[in-house]
């Protein structure tokens, strides 16, 4: 009864603020929490003076190749919920924008006592948004994120959750589901046997809130009252998932992450995917999705000779606009560079500068990647030592999609 009288009260408090001019209606999430607080015991002494998620993997913090991941899909805020050694936190932070490829805004929260998950939301509470990702800091599930958000959109529950199926079970609780809706959490068991575990990856709205008290878990006195209320919604996506929690898999992680994560990339010519009225060419959504699916890449440079982008302003403003339409539809650009139309031409960056500063941005091998586009755009690339693809006509999934798969399955 209190949790249903609590979700009323969010929902009228929600009714509110969808009334107001200033709401915005997207529900994608743009704000990511970061649980990072966690005394990490299973590590032993390499936990003692450093955060799990800050211990290295690969040649850097494990945490900054999960917000590398991020900033892909649309994320631009982080709040790291800090506890244990949180002056570390803030000393990742100075360093953190050397390894990333995008600007992104980063906030500290620090509990003032072990409050638990729920609690150190509840602390947090004044700089979320009224729509957050939230994820544990010490593992990564490699898939298609933006999937996940369009599938969370377009459900009407306080929170979503992201699911995987796993062969092996013991080391991991599991979910069941009816339909879209989460209907029961087990907890751990020694019993070894397929099922789904949470990823540890949720998104969440306001309601949230007035759940949540100052030490609290999520996991077992707020996401259990969700499932009652049939409040928590589910999305069972692939891909690689590694969780750094015992000596075994950090090592492992410390081989796996750089080379599953330094992908391979293809470049979109821009006028493949975007008209010149900043509006996306339908059948292009499906090349791009193809290409996260596949965990590769995908840019768009303005490479081709075909008109440039009229207006600066619309151009800085086709990132935020854009992206938030392709998330909607389970899909994200990890990078666009576009040329503008200038009155003294020569002042125009050339092609081959565009394709060489995202290869260096995002650590991409140029022997790893492909540019489709018309002759101008696969010169550019070959001068950028990058191979090109003549675009012949065909919709655009169907041209992209082996070359796509040929850069997914090379060693």
């Amino acid at each position: 009864m209190m949790l249903r009288a609590a979700l009323q009260t969010a929902d009228a408090r929600q009714g509110t603020r969808e009334s107001s001019a200033i709401q915005h209606p997207v529900k994608i999430p743009r704000q990511c929490a970061i649980l990072v607080g966690g005394l990490g015991t299973r590590l032993g002494s390499l936990t003692a003076d450093t955060p799990k998620p800050l211990l290295d993997c690969g040649g850097r913090p494990f945490l900054a190749w999960v917000l590398r991941e991020l900033v892909r899909f649309g994320v631009n805020e982080v709040v790291l919920l800090a506890g244990h050694r949180s002056e570390r936190v803030e000393s990742f932070c100075r360093e953190l924008p050397a390894w990333l490829p995008k600007p992104l805004s980063v906030k500290i929260s620090v509990e003032p006592s072990p409050a638990g998950t729920g609690g150190a939301l509840w602390h947090a509470r004044h700089l979320l948004r009224d729509t957050f990702l939230l994820i544990n800091g010490d593992s990564w599930f490699d898939t298609n994120l933006a999937r996940f958000f369009a599938a969370s959109s377009a459900q009407d529950a306080v929170a979503s959750v992201l699911l995987r199926q796993m062969e092996d079970c013991a080391r991991y609780g599991t979910a069941e589901i009816e339909g879209d809706r989460v209907v029961a959490f087990r907890e751990k068991t020694s019993d070894s046997g397929p099922g789904l575990i949470s990823c540890g990856v949720y998104v969440f709205d306001q309601r949230l809130f007035p759940l949540l008290s100052p030490k609290c878990s999520l996991e077992t006195d707020i996401l259990p009252a969700l499932v009652s209320q049939r409040q928590l919604t589910a999305s069972v996506l692939e891909g690689f998932f590694i969780d750094i929690g015992i000596p075994s898999d950090y090592v492992r992680a410390g081989q796996d992450l750089p080379r599953r994560l330094m992908r391979p990339a293809v470049f979109f010519d821009r006028a493949l995917v975007i008209r010149r009225d900043l509006t996306w060419m339908a059948e292009a959504k499906d090349a791009v999705r193809f290409a996260n699916d596949a965990a590769v890449h995908a840019f768009v440079v303005q490479a081709g000779a075909t008109r440039e982008i009229n207006s600066a302003r619309d151009a800085e403003a086709l990132p935020e606009n854009f992206l938030e339409d392709l998330l909607a539809y389970g899909a994200t650009i990890d990078d666009i560079r576009l040329r503008l139309s200038t009155p003294d031409q020569s002042q125009r960056e050339p092609a081959t500068s565009m394709i060489l500063k995202v290869l260096k941005t995002w650590n991409v091998d140029p022997r790893r990647a492909i540019v489709i586009g018309d002759q101008h755009a696969v010169q550019a690339g070959q001068a950028a030592g990058v191979e090109g693809r003549l675009y012949s006509g065909e919709p655009v999934l169907e041209f992209a999609e082996p070359l796509i798969s040929r850069l997914r399955d090379a060693p």
